[in-house]
């Protein structure tokens, strides 16, 4: 009886010092995931604060905001159905859009079949045969290693209508002359490398690329651990800006004010 009562109190005590262990493991993860479980610094609303189209009433989406789309099904940094929802209702009215970082070219493909018939996408990947990724010190080794890894040759527009209205630019982004679309874009959208200095560099570039009344969107804004170049950059920027994170997406979006009568 004493050596059963032993090993019952032994199991009880690392029955304790686990659970123990288990709750210090959570309280450490919460620290390093600033927010974890509050408010990220972007105050988060409703697709419908971005644009009326993408109010969703009490059943849901309304008809008006259907897009031509496809599932986001094994497609190496593509966005999700609803990131690409909103994207594609805020092309349906843009005659010229920006993307940095092509990465497959599904949602440029998307992009062009959702614009006007007449509407241009430009869009930029980096080179890996010929450009060097610009590292910074302090940049996040894995954004490197994924920027290259969908740094692409092939992509999904290739060989459809939709292409008449792409234009593929290849280079880095950190190199790119942005001055040619200066003030003129209607929609430009960020999700290039997730690296910091990359982040900020193409952040720089893209508000003065949209034209007064038109949206940056930037992508993966996602908690420190998910994407920690883009949720930094992008919460520095919000300092600055009245930039707003998409309920259920890892969008954020700023709307330019519309130039003065």
């Amino acid at each position: 009886m004493l050596v059963e009562a032993l090993i019952a109190t032994n199991i009880v005590t690392a029955g304790g010092l686990a659970l123990a262990l288990y709750r210090l493991a959570i309280y450490r993860a919460r620290r390093r995931q600033r927010n974890l479980l509050s408010r990220w610094p972007i105050p988060r609303v409703p697709a419908g604060d971005i644009a009326p189209i993408l109010t969703a009433g009490p059943l849901g989406p309304m008809p008006a905001s259907e897009i031509v789309a496809f599932p986001n099904y094994r497609v190496p940094g593509g966005i999700s159905d609803l990131e690409t929802w909103v994207l594609c209702n805020l092309a349906r009215h843009a005659r010229l859009i920006f993307e940095f970082g092509t990465a497959t070219g599904k949602t440029t493909y998307l992009l062009a079949r959702n614009a006007p018939a007449d509407a241009r996408v430009v869009t930029l990947t980096l080179d890996p045969r010929a450009d060097r990724y610009r590292e910074d010190a302090g940049d996040d080794a894995r954004a490197k290693r994924a920027a290259l890894a969908e740094s692409l040759q092939e992509f999904t527009y290739r060989r459809t209508a939709a292409a008449a209205k792409i234009t593929q630019l290849l280079g880095d982004s950190k190199a790119f002359d942005e001055t040619p679309y200066a003030g003129r874009c209607d929609l430009v959208f960020v999700d290039a490398s997730h690296a910091r200095s990359y982040v900020e560099s193409d952040s720089r570039k893209a508000l003065g690329m949209v034209r007064p009344g038109g949206t940056v969107l930037w992508h993966d804004y996602a908690g420190p651990r998910h994407a920690p170049g883009v949720y930094d950059a992008l919460n520095q920027l919000a300092r600055e800006l009245p930039l707003r994170h998409i309920e259920g997406t890892m969008l954020v979006a700023y709307r330019k004010p519309a130039a003065s009568s």
